[in-house]
């Protein structure tokens, strides 16, 4: 690990046929352990097949920690000047400003390690690519549990999850959130729009419920909510609303991340357990375990059917507040 003085000279680190310098390498990122910038990067690089699928082509927002994650966050969509000219960009139009931003979209590993260089701590990509962002390729099952939700009542929404996926004949990608929730991710034809992808997620949302009601909420307001319950968030599927990726380290002192799991392992894992410091010797054993999510493309007729129903009593008819 490098020294904490904040005074050692810049790193250059090679990656693929790229160059990038790392200035303030030794400044210390996450206290619990005292990784620092060049950690982070090193980190990143590690991991670099698994981050670099989860962003491929997706239109990214940054979260930047100029003086580590005890320090202010910024959310960056607009890519400042002076970023390199082999850069990717992306435009997005946000229609309530009528204002266009040039988002990051990776296309190599080289991009990921300007953005630590960036002071860029966490990447929240979007669930559609830069070929079409208004259609998205991903549809996102973010269970949040509320304030006094245990662990064990999120996995058994997991595995219900699990259950319903697999009588759609749906493949289910999961991963932890880097806090304490968790994320499936499922691969979709690009063929609907946000609002469309939505309404089907709130339509699997609905039955999550509908099977475990004393334990799962759909309820969108915040104090509708059972504060032991957990939260199937749908509305992560609307558009220009992202969550961290998988392999995305988060902005807290241990240095969480958002770490692919099978199936098998969601009955054992504590989310705590997959760190900056862990994830790399996982994945150097055992690889990426969302590398098979772009084989298959489901879609979503069924989950459309079922939006068209009368909704249960209480819900909000999918309506964003």
């Amino acid at each position: 690990m490098a020294s904490t003085s904040g005074s050692a000279p810049a790193e250059t680190l090679t990656v693929g046929e790229r160059t990038v310098r790392i200035s303030h390498p030794d400044r210390v990122y996450f206290p619990e352990r005292g990784e620092t910038k060049l950690d982070l990067a090193h980190y990143y690089l590690a991991v670099g097949d698994g981050i670099v699928r989860a962003l491929r082509d997706r239109p990214c927002m940054l979260h930047r920690y100029p003086t580590g994650v005890t320090g202010q966050k910024v959310h960056q969509k607009r890519i400042p000047g002076g970023a390199p000219p082999w850069l990717e960009t992306v435009p997005i139009h946000f229609p309530r400003y009528n204002r266009t931003a040039d988002e990051v979209c990776v296309t190599e590993l080289a991009t990921v390690i300007w953005a630590v260089q960036m002071s860029t701590v966490e990447f929240h990509p979007w669930n559609s690519r830069r070929q079409d962002t208004e259609r998205p390729d991903e549809w996102r099952i973010d269970l949040d549990p509320m304030p006094d939700c245990p662990f064990d009542r999120v996995r058994r929404c997991a595995q219900l999850c699990h259950e319903v996926l697999d009588e759609l004949d749906i493949t289910g990608y999961p991963k932890t959130s880097g806090g304490s929730g968790l994320h499936i991710y499922v691969r979709i034809g690009p063929r609907w729009g946000f609002e469309d992808v939505r309404r089907a997620a709130l339509a699997f949302a609905h039955e999550v419920e509908r099977r475990a009601p004393q334990e799962v909420t759909t309820a969108w307001w915040r104090k509708d909510r059972d504060p032991t319950a957990c939260f199937v968030d749908y509305n992560q599927n609307s558009r220009d609303h992202t969550i961290a990726s998988a392999y995305s380290v988060r902005g807290n002192p241990r240095g969480t991340v958002s770490t692919p799991i099978t199936w098998d392992e969601l009955p054992d894992i504590d989310p705590e357990d997959f760190t900056i410091a862990t994830v790399p010797k996982r994945f150097a054993r055992l690889g990426d375990l969302h590398s098979t999510i772009d084989e298959r493309a489901h879609g979503l007729e069924t989950l459309l059917d079922w939006a068209d129903r009368t909704p249960p009593s209480g819900a909000n008819n999918g309506r964003v507040e």
